[in-house]
């Protein structure tokens, strides 16, 4: 199974505001703990800003070097790290081996359907299942801080169906 980065069609790009309040969260983190911005932090930060899905290192590195070719794989490793750190990027493992990385919005929750056999991963929100688990939690006195829902199959096409 080689997981890829793909993600339904109908996905849309960070718009600008959201892409200032995501430069905003980590020039205050980078202040706060004495970092400072380099040109070639900024162009991976600014790429995977950009970007929709779920980027592998290696994946992200190509779409960087399309920008800057001299920026390594540790460049862009150390910045998925911070922005990690700072809570601006989440880190997903979809079975495969490889670290996923996908930007972390505020108040925005979505779960995925990952194929076994192409690896094409789906992103869906459901308020039924959000609204069972908040009940599960709460009938086990638990609060919810945060959770993931991956389900595994086969997609459509994998199966041999047209979509």
């Amino acid at each position: 199974m080689g997981v890829t980065s793909t993600v339904e069609e109908n996905a849309e790009s960070v718009d600008e505001e959201v892409l200032e309040e995501l430069n905003e969260k980590l020039s205050v983190y980078m202040d706060k703990n004495g970092l400072r911005s380099t040109s070639q932090r900024r162009v991976v930060t600014d790429v995977f800003f950009r970007s929709t899905g779920h980027l592998s290192i290696e994946e992200l590195l190509a779409m960087v070097r399309e920008r800057d070719p001299k920026i390594g794989y540790a460049t862009v490793y150390r910045t998925l790290k911070l922005l990690k750190d700072c809570g601006i990027a989440y880190e997903r493992h979809f079975g495969d081996g490889v670290s996923r990385y996908e930007i972390a919005l505020e108040d925005e929750h979505h779960d995925h359907l990952i194929c076994l056999e192409c690896g094409k991963i789906v992103e869906f929100e459901n308020d039924e299942i959000e609204r069972l688990q908040d009940e599960l939690a709460k009938k086990h006195d638990f609060t919810l801080k945060r959770h993931t829902h991956e389900l595994y199959g086969v997609c459509g096409r994998c199966r041999g169906k047209k979509n």
